[in-house]
């Protein structure tokens, strides 16, 4: 299954497991091998460049929360992005109580809708909802034969015309049928091509008459970059709400399939990995991403990862409040506070700079913020912890690695001991005060 897929991102994935540190250079090379590897796997080229842009971006830009290493927050990074791709945790298809839920399914000519209708008919009598199937595709011969066939297994009832007769007039004589006797009624359409503009404006009147509550969108896994447009297309003219992939089974690359996603704004719900009427199971962003990292545990990371981010606040201000905090406090609370908009009001807190900034100033410190973030990458835990260590052979290590200058390093840590020793002088309701300035009250 997205055998290639899976492993080019394991490949870039190692890369960052193997190196010693994470700088730009490693990043730059993740953001090359995550493109390499979704385009050869058909993801769409403008959604390719969207999303290994937003990684380069928060991996060089985002902290790691205390206790996190670096290496497994780019990887976290990652997965984010590669799941936020595919869609929500929870895109389970919700039945509305109360009257028949309908679904329409749409897809090109191949996709393999019918043998999909009779699955998730099985799949949703499986969950003790009583089912009915419209058989609305009149153009393909054979093709209410093979659905009633199908469906047989799945014990659910067929409603078709053996002869030629309007689709959305199939549709409409269906539902009269089927009235109030079923939770679901599931419509199978005809195979559409985004070039067939009759057959799209046929859909949109099967739509109409079927006011469907769920549109499902059903993509071949085999099609290649195509797939994004033709998604387009269909979304164009009724709106995808799910997304069910089949064929994933086979040798097909499968990435055009999964960037249908992003081309519809649609979840994936389901994925077909097989024949059998039993092969269509929920879609899981988080186990689907997982096996294509190639990391069991990649599930044990966000959890910490999570509970990490959790704990850091609280963890920063008893820190703080006792004299201890380190430069990754300093750096987390200088961007937390620019993120509300409240530079000033941290900055007029600081000896160095209180009541003596211009707004050209301010400017300037939000600049330096940036800076100091590289820098702060820069430095190995123990001297962001303890500052004090820095000496001469180190800050110039860091200044290189980081891209400024020996002198910006020592001014980012002169700015530190100055706020540290600042907060270490006030007591009490001025210490509360203090840090409700800056944004930790």
């Amino acid at each position: 299954m997205l055998d290639k897929l899976r492993g080019n991102l394991r490949e870039a994935v190692n890369k960052i497991v193997r190196s010693n540190v994470v700088d730009e250079k490693i990043v730059a090379d993740l953001k090359k091998d995550v493109q390499k590897a979704l385009i050869l796997s058909d993801v769409d080229t403008r959604l390719t460049f969207d999303i290994s842009k937003r990684l380069e971006a928060r991996a060089l830009k985002e902290m790691p929360p205390p206790g996190l290493s670096r290496k497994d927050h780019v990887i976290k990074i990652l997965y984010d992005e590669l799941s936020g791709l595919l869609g929500e945790e929870d895109a389970g298809l919700e039945i509305n109580p109360g009257s028949a839920h309908r679904i329409l399914l749409l897809g090109i000519q191949g996709s393999g809708k019918t043998t999909t209708c009779a699955k998730l008919a099985k799949l949703l009598s499986g969950r003790g909802h009583t089912v009915g199937v419209i058989g609305a595709d009149n153009y393909r011969p054979g093709a209410l034969a093979q659905l009633r066939t199908m469906c047989e297994k799945a014990k659910t009832e067929v409603y078709g015309s053996e002869s030629p007769a309007d689709s959305a007039g199939i549709v409409r004589d269906g539902l009269e049928h089927f009235g109030d006797s079923r939770d679901v009624v599931i419509i199978d359409t005809a195979g559409r091509h985004k070039e067939e503009q009759d057959l799209l404006e046929e859909m949109n009147r099967i739509s109409s008459v079927a006011r469907p509550d769920t549109s499902m969108l059903v993509i071949d896994g085999t099609i290649g970059q195509q797939c994004f447009r033709q998604a387009e297309a269909f979304h164009r003219t009724v709106p995808v709400g799910g997304i069910i992939i089949t064929k994933l089974d086979s040798s097909g690359k499968g990435g055009g399939a999964l960037a249908a996603a992003a081309a519809t704004g649609a979840r994936v719900m389901f994925v077909s990995n097989g024949e059998k009427i039993d092969d269509l199971e929920p879609f899981v962003p988080t186990r689907f991403v997982g096996k294509m990292l190639g990391m069991g545990d990649i599930k044990a990371v966000l959890d910490l990862a999570k509970k990490l981010e959790q704990e850091a606040d609280g963890d920063r201000s008893k820190r703080i409040y006792r004299g201890k905090m380190t430069l990754m406090d300093f750096l987390n609370e200088m961007e937390s506070v620019k993120g509300a908009g409240s530079m000033r009001d941290l900055l007029d807190s600081i000896p160095a700079f209180a009541g003596k900034m211009k707004e050209g100033q301010i400017e300037q410190a939000e600049e330096n913020t940036e800076k100091w973030r590289y820098i702060i990458q820069s430095m190995t835990e123990g001297e962001w912890t303890n500052p004090d260590v820095l000496n001469r052979s180190r800050i110039k290590r860091i200044a290189r690695g980081s891209g400024w200058s020996e002198h910006d390093v020592k001014f980012m840590v002169k700015n530190f001991n100055a706020t540290k020793a600042m907060i270490k002088s006030n007591k009490g309701r001025k210490m509360q005060g203090m840090l409700r300035r800056m944004g930790l009250g």
